[in-house]
């Protein structure tokens, strides 16, 4: 069987994406995809574990440890039978799970997903490939970005650079230049700061197209101070997540000074742009962009990458015959398709790590 289905969540928790692939050594062809919402009350327990993680309960934890399992396993479920394919024509699911803490520095780095694969397995009665980031971790690497690895697989070309930005919660970079090693690494915020930002306001889950946004005026001022993060001047291999970037970060930049709300909101998305293209500048000069991920289709975003990165050719990695939506759930069902042949799928140039490494368990 060639067929594997891909799971993923990110930091926006925009939706549990599901893509059916089909995988062999000759080819990586999507079958079908879809977006399941996240049931609101789970949702928000989830949110509210990432906004208190210093008081949370083990067993709330443990208890949605099982829940996100059922709602992915739920997303997997959908998924084939929206594309009339019996879950036992399914080789494996590979599934990411969420994220609720990234903190890869320290005497005792860790990446810690969720959503219980045994329940998955379980629930679907196939295969699943989870906990896949750890073992980068385990050998020193930063366990993120991963799918840097993917966008080698699919989306290098022997004609031009190529710089792959994908725009989640938070951005990442993957630098395909001709004849180097692939880097990659999150270039900071994404979507995530003008996503609670808008909901803290307007009650909004998002600001379509950035409608918002370009209601009011960029501080510069207060996109100086943003950019002064010291998380941006460092070095490759690196990534973060919404432990750093987060409204109590956003408030303390902030301070007293009052400002209107859509200026802040508009800083928010130069300040995306801004660290998106400066990384592109440092790593993949002259490469041509092609964007993915929920960001991709905030108009006034793409329009503030290609301005501030002109003359740089910014596009969709539709362009490249993969939806924008689609890439990170496709990667992981790729993942899981690595991890059963047993073959390495992390790149020491993008994390960091000792060596490359066969990732995540096998639940059966």
């Amino acid at each position: 069987m060639s067929l594997y289905v891909g799971l993923m969540s990110g930091t926006s928790m925009d939706g549990i994406d599901a893509a059916l692939v089909d995988i062999t050594d000759q080819h990586c062809r999507v079958r079908a995809a879809r977006t399941s919402d996240w049931p609101l009350p789970l949702k928000e327990r989830v949110t509210k574990v990432f906004e208190n993680a210093g008081s949370a309960a083990l067993d709330e934890i443990g208890a949605l440890d099982v829940e996100i399992g059922r709602a992915f396993a739920a997303a997997a479920l959908a998924l084939l039978q929206e594309a009339g394919i019996a879950a036992s024509e399914i080789r494996a699911i590979g599934s990411h799970g969420q994220t609720l803490r990234h903190k890869p520095s320290g005497s005792a780095p860790f990446t810690w997903q969720i959503g219980d694969p045994n329940t998955i397995a379980e629930l679907t009665g196939r295969t699943v490939v989870g906990d896949i980031r750890r073992r980068d971790v385990a050998a020193g690497g930063q366990g993120a970005p991963l799918v840097p690895a993917f966008h080698n697989h699919v989306f290098r070309s022997s004609l031009e650079d190529r710089g792959i930005i994908n725009i989640g919660g938070i951005s990442n970079l993957t630098a395909l230049r001709q004849g180097t090693p692939v880097i990659g690494f999150d270039t900071g915020p994404g979507n995530r700061l003008m996503d609670a930002w808008i909901e803290r306001h307007r009650q909004l889950p998002f600001d379509r197209d950035g409608a918002w946004a370009l209601s009011g005026q960029c501080d510069e001022a207060l996109l100086d101070a943003l950019l002064r993060e010291p998380y941006l001047a460092l070095p490759a291999p690196k990534s973060t997540g919404r432990e750093l970037f987060n409204l109590r970060w956003l408030d303390a930049v902030l301070g007293s000074r009052v400002r209107r709300a859509e200026d802040v909101q508009a800083t928010l998305l130069q300040y995306t742009a801004a660290t998106i293209v400066t990384a592109v500048q440092q790593y993949a000069p002259a490469a041509s962009l092609y964007l993915c991920g929920g960001g991709a289709h905030n108009r006034a975003l793409r329009d503030a990458i290609a301005d501030r990165g002109a003359p740089l050719q910014v596009q969709s990695t539709a362009t490249l015959g993969l939806d924008p939506d689609h890439v990170e759930a496709v990667a992981f069902a790729w993942f899981a398709h690595r991890t059963l042949a047993e073959r390495t799928s992390t790149l020491p140039s993008v994390t960091g790590a000792r060596g490359a490494r066969i990732l995540g368990a096998i639940y059966r």
